[in-house]
């Protein structure tokens, strides 16, 4: 795989650090110091302004706009909605001695930022030297609340070293940023204004009407003057600091937004919620916000952290992605989803695709069962569009979007959004591992079971009969591969709505038993019959699914045995990404493969599947594999950990903690690979761990790499947190709080409790020699 890293960052075990400006890598690092709390995020652009290479992002979840989109034909989008770049609450501008401080121009010395794990806070600090030779130095922090979604704070220190006399500060709200992906801006301001001590505004978007309110409050030191500043998007205020050598200055700005999409609420209620939320946080300061997120992130790592030794390089880079998991969701905003950018960057637009449910639900499920509900939830909320959509694909039942931010279709892409159909498998893939694994029936015979229904009827009337067959299947389709196009029976679609549909037939059987009046309550709510639930037990048991009986090997897609061959390692290097270097059709006439496709659905139902299988499998997908998309490494390092192949599982994980700290795709400048974030997790605890959860009792048989002195991790099973370690001798499984659980730990099956389970790891589990992994 041509991938290589480009190394910058200093290498810490609980932060991000890095030394110097680099202009070349400044949008880079703008990713990568991005903060979050799920409600809202800014990139890690500078406060002061920034003339040169930057991308100022401010984004909030679920606010968006809409474009038009040109050509159209039935079943294609009219409109494309995207996640709108918003106000700049962060906006500050800073002069002295007739200079103003621009890190493009400025002459600077000293510079670091750095993002403490521990604290959430991002601190850039750096020597301004003036042209008369006097120097300031300056220290940014900032924090996006973690436990007030709505809350901001930003903090500047000033240390004069040898100048005397004024700084001229400029703080406030801008609604003026550009939409780099759509080249303008999206906002007007509708009302500013000042309330007891907080400047306030509301900005709306220009096309769906959505709205933002925005405030501050500045602490500034005695005797600071201070004048109100207003303009057509911009609302606040300059002030002059005194400065002397020796002492030490400082300004806090605490900051409130709330976004608001529902158009039922008036601007003038907007306004009045606003103000007084913005009122009840009147007294805090920077150090109490600073204390709460002190107090969050230690309760954070106690239950979630993952410990490697000897390999600090992905001890940094696994705990960014855990860090970085927690900012993206939380499950305290209910209609929410996982941008696959998060709040990080424009590119993808903010929408959610399919990784959600297959890739991201996991880290939730056992770590924080709320937010896994939470996740599901929003997929209810939207099921209006996904039933409209259906109906605009000619189909029945729900047609869940390929790429989303309020539940409508976004992505303009026929060839994706139309034949694309594993979003509704996922989501009900979502709804069952979920309930095996929080056991929330009460979610699962209302919402769950609806879902569920809607989805069957459109895999239902999607799907059809084959002639020579006789078997039923998926015909003009693309599987999650996205390198075979319009393919017929592709193996990932089909099995997965055979398992939806013996999923759904199987929640109807218990819930004769168990809810018989919820069930029948559902049944005349969504017009379902018996003979509905009958149809689809059908379907299920003539589903095709392409086997080559003789070698095992599960054919993607009727005819892929038969597509024209190529070595993917033969292409040149300088040919990568594909997409940039190759014509769109040139993708699609030969039997490479972008990402997993058979080798995902065999890992999202590990255990219906002999090693056997995975084996030969792998081994015909593997060297067919070109990963174009990050979510691939991941995958493929977890089936080479449990086929014993040490090494190579190794080589793909290599970069999938470090993927965007090391900017190995040379595109983290866009914002953060969040799906592959949550990828990175899953091959820890999935791929070294051997955890699985697809069977009737969680298993547990971990490997170690040889680079490793050991590892550990925690998850949440039962309201009980089981914590794992490993080094290269031994495997201790034990219960960190909470019941004794049922664990299967390689082949045996152990009631875990406090005191624990110790094994010595086998021979198998452990990359002793190349002679050894090659046996």
């Amino acid at each position: 795989m041509a991938k290589i890293a480009d190394k910058y960052l200093k290498v810490e075990p609980w932060a991000i650090v890095e030394e110097g400006f680099d202009v070349a890598r400044n949008r880079v690092s703008e990713s990568i110091f991005s903060l979050g709390n799920e409600y809202m995020g800014v990139r890690g652009y500078p406060d002061e302004g920034y003339n040169g290479d930057s991308l100022l992002g401010s984004y909030f979840n679920g606010l968006y706009e809409e474009v038009p989109v040109g050509a159209h034909y039935r079943g294609i989008i009219r409109s494309l909605r995207f996640m709108v770049n918003a106000v700049d609450w962060l906006y500050t501008r800073i002069k002295s001695e007739g200079e103003i401080l621009n890190l493009a121009r400025s002459h600077i010395s000293g510079f670091t930022r750095r993002l403490d794990f521990k604290t959430g806070v991002y601190t850039r600090q750096f020597d301004w030297h003036l042209q008369s030779g006097k120097t300031i130095h300056l220290c940014f922090e900032r924090i996006v609340s973690m436990t007030r979604s709505n809350l901001g704070a930003q903090r500047i220190s000033f240390w004069s070293k040898d100048y005397e006399g004024p700084v001229e500060i400029q703080s406030g709200l801008d609604f003026s940023p550009l939409h780099e992906d759509q080249g303008r801006n999206f906002w007007e301001m509708i009302r500013k204004g000042e309330e007891t001590g907080w400047m306030c505004a509301t900005g709306k978007t220009v096309s769906t009407g959505n709205r933002l309110f925005s405030s501050f409050q500045i602490q500034l030191p005695d005797k600071a003057e201070c004048r109100k500043e207003e303009s057509n998007k911009y609302t606040g205020i300059n002030f002059k600091l005194m400065l002397e050598p020796g002492k030490p200055s400082e300004i806090e700005k605490i900051v409130v937004n709330v976004a608001e999409k529902n158009r039922e609420v008036s601007d003038n209620e907007l306004w009045q919620n606003g103000v007084a939320l913005a009122h009840s946080f009147s007294n805090r300061t920077f150090n109490d916000i600073l204390a709460e997120q002190e107090a969050y992130w230690s309760k954070v790592w106690q239950a979630s952290d993952i410990t490697i030794e000897g390999d600090l390089e992905n001890q940094q880079g696994i705990r960014f992605c855990i860090f970085q998991l927690y900012q993206t969701y939380r499950g305290d905003n209910p209609g929410f989803n996982i941008g696959a950018k998060g709040l990080t960057g424009e590119a993808y637009r903010g929408l959610a695709f399919w990784d959600t449910e297959t890739y991201c639900l996991p880290f939730y499920l056992f770590n924080n069962p709320k937010a896994a509900r939470s996740l599901l939830e929003f997929r209810y909320r939207s099921l209006q569009h996904a039933l409209e959509r259906a109906k605009d694909v000619d189909c029945e039942g729900a047609f869940y979007p390929i790429a989303t931010i309020d539940g409508s279709e976004s992505c303009d892409l026929w060839q994706h959004s139309n034949l694309q159909l594993q979003v509704g498998t996922a989501v009900g893939y979502g709804i069952w591992h979920y309930v095996k694994l929080a056991g929330d029936k009460s979610f699962l015979y209302k919402e769950g079971m609806e879902i569920l229904i809607q989805l069957c009827r459109f895999n239902e009337s999607r799907g059809q009969w084959g002639q020579q067959t006789g078997q039923f299947g998926y015909f003009g389709v693309m599987g999650p591969d996205e390198f075979q196009l319009m393919v017929n029976n592709n193996s990932y679609l089909n099995f997965m709505a055979k398992k939806l549909f013996e999923y759904t037939v199987q929640v109807a059987k218990e819930m004769e038993q168990q809810a018989p009046e919820k069930l029948a309550d559902l049944m005349a709510m969504l017009n379902v019959s018996k003979e509905e639930f009958t149809q689809w037990e059908r379907l299920a048991s003539c589903m095709r699914i392409p086997l080559d009986e003789k070698t095992g090997i599960y054919e993607q897609h009727d005819g892929f045995f038969n597509m024209p061959h190529i070595d993917v390692d033969a292409i040149p290097v300088e040919q990568f990404p594909l997409y940039h270097h190759w014509s769109y059709d040139r993708l699609y006439r030969y039997d490479m493969v972008k990402q997993p496709d058979v080798l995902m659905f065999m890992f999202l139902y590990s255990s219906d599947f002999p090693v056997d299988a995975k084996r030969v499998n792998y081994e015909y997908y593997e060297p067919r594999c070109i990963h174009e998309s990050s979510l691939s490494p991941s995958i493929h390092s977890i089936f080479a950990a449990e086929l014993g192949k040490h090494e190579e599982a190794y080589r793909f994980f290599e970069f999938a903690t470090r993927l965007d700290l090391d900017n190995y795709n040379r595109n983290t400048r866009e914002g953060l690979h969040t799906t592959s974030i949550a990828a990175a997790w899953m091959n820890i605890v999935y791929g070294f761990g051997g955890l699985r959860s697809d069977g009737d009792t969680l298993l547990l048989q971990p490997s170690i790499p040889a680079h490793w002195d050991g590892y550990s991790f925690n998850f949440q099973h039962h309201n009980t947190v089981v914590s794992v370690k490993v080094d290269q001798e031994q495997l201790t499984v034990t219960t960190a709080s909470g019941d004794p659980v049922e664990l299967r730990i390689y082949d045996q099956t152990f009631t875990v409790d406090s005191e624990g389970v110790r094994l010595s790891l086998p021979a198998s589990s452990r990359n002793v020699t190349d002679a050894h992994m090659q046996a």
